[in-house]
């Protein structure tokens, strides 16, 4: 992101946030301005990833209730132990 297009933002942190910031921000040779973005970016990308999940949780659940299809505990858990243990194994069949 070059400096052209950014556009500057007002936020009110407390005195010890603000000082906390500062320290890290000396620590790292950074400026405290560069902490912030870089962690507001990071929670943004965090809350987004957050939302996908749970918008595609709402659809799979919406998916099962159309279909009935899925798998139980046991099967998906028999495969993630093979996964887990090295090989290479395909996922459970669906059913109703």
């Amino acid at each position: 992101m070059t400096a052209a297009a950014t556009q500057p933002i007002a936020i009110k942190i407390d005195p010890d946030t603000r000082e906390r910031i500062g320290r890290l921000a000396e620590a790292r040779h950074r400026s405290p301005n560069g902490m912030v973005r870089e962690a507001i970016q990071q929670y943004v990308e965090r809350e987004e990833k957050r939302d996908a999940f749970r918008q595609d949780a709402l659809n799979a659940w919406a998916e099962y209730q159309e279909t009935g299809l899925h798998v139980t505990l046991e099967e998906a858990d028999a495969w993630l132990a093979k996964l887990a243990a090295g090989e290479d194994a395909e996922p459970p069949e669906c059913h109703v």
